[in-house]
């Protein structure tokens, strides 16, 4: 595959997509791209039958394939990898060696190494890469992010962020570490650490605390861990918490947010009435406050709609990978690797 001449992303061609994994999030992923119609779903595969099957029954046009080296031996313009942590850095790197560029699920890579092997991987090949990192899609989180990194809200002092789930992954292979890679810190957390660097332009941090537990007790590093808090000092002086869980106390099904605090001003992000999906963003300056996003169900695709239109227009390598490295290295941190 070759570069793509500069276009604008309204006038180019939809890309030829395949998909790999197509469990839920696979397929939501796939749904909700098709009925856009930002991308031409060319490509399917999955290693279970009945997926692979009842995808196949929506999306006649496209190939199946119970391989995955099958399917990328087709012309593709990228491809969305949806599959078990552990396959994501082979999958991955064998897209890319191939030219094909990659929109991955959280996380990359399961470890800081492969993470970095993905990485330069993308970079050698020049081909667009890029993660399921979709809160940063959550309506006025760039918004947000713009006045810290314009110094609006002063300088960052603390935030704490927190995403407990009432219920747990229903895949085995989520409690299987050689699999998963983690529990629910990789899980959960990977997203809560991705906004604390993401908004405030990837400052260094490092992992201060941490605490880990699996089943009522502290966790071992085999186990995987269904509850985690970990404290992040960054260079600035500013601190970082974190705090996740599988099969949370919390009387609702979710509890979902930030509290960020600057000298000039601050910022509250909650989900509403225990919603996965329902989320409020506020801009606040003492006691006032402004409401710069409300989202409703309609955000989760955001990461993987803004790298099709990217794709669109040019293919090649493109920044902002240094993210992706430096919350997998906090990770790597935290299970004390």
């Amino acid at each position: 595959m070759s570069a793509r001449p500069t276009l604008h992303a309204a006038s180019a061609p939809a890309p030829r997509l395949g998909f790999v994994g197509l469990g839920w999030i696979g397929r939501k992923r796939l749904d909700a791209i098709a009925a856009r119609g930002e991308a031409r779903v060319v490509g399917l595969c999955d290693a279970d039958v009945e997926r692979l099957e009842a995808s196949r029954a929506q999306y006649s046009h496209a190939t199946v394939h119970d391989g995955f080296e099958s399917l990328i031996e087709q012309d593709l313009d990228g491809i969305v990898i949806a599959t078990p942590n552990a396959h994501h850095a082979e999958q991955a790197i064998a897209c890319l060696s191939r030219g094909i560029p990659v929109f991955c699920q959280k996380p990359l890579a399961i470890d800081a190494r492969d993470t970095a092997r993905i990485i330069d991987a993308a970079r050698a090949a020049d081909r667009l890469l890029a993660v399921d990192y979709s809160y940063r899609h959550v309506r006025g989180m760039a918004e947000l992010r713009e006045r810290i990194l314009a110094s609006d809200l002063g300088s960052i002092l603390a935030i704490d962020l927190e995403f407990h789930n009432a219920y747990a992954p229903d895949k085995q292979w989520c409690f299987d570490r050689a699999h998963s890679g983690g529990g629910c810190l990789l899980d959960l957390g990977v997203h809560l650490i991705d906004l604390a660097l993401w908004l405030q332009g990837v400052p260094g941090m490092r992992v201060t605390a941490q605490r880990l537990f699996a089943q009522g007790r502290l966790a071992t590093r085999a186990d995987v861990e269904d509850l985690a808090f970990v404290e992040l000092a960054e260079e600035s002086g500013g601190i970082v918490r974190i705090a996740c869980s599988w099969n949370a106390q919390i009387g609702a099904d979710a509890k979902i947010g930030m509290h960020l605090h600057g000298t000039r001003g601050g910022a509250v992000w909650r989900n509403l009435n225990g919603s996965f999906l329902d989320f409020e963003l506020w801009l606040c300056r003492g006691n006032q406050h402004e409401l710069l996003g409300k989202s409703l169900d309609d955000w989760g695709p955001g990461a993987l709609s803004a790298w099709i239109d990217r794709l669109r227009v040019d293919s090649s390598f493109g920044e902002g990978t240094e993210g992706i490295l430096a919350g997998a290295r906090l990770i790597d941190e935290a299970y004390g690797a």
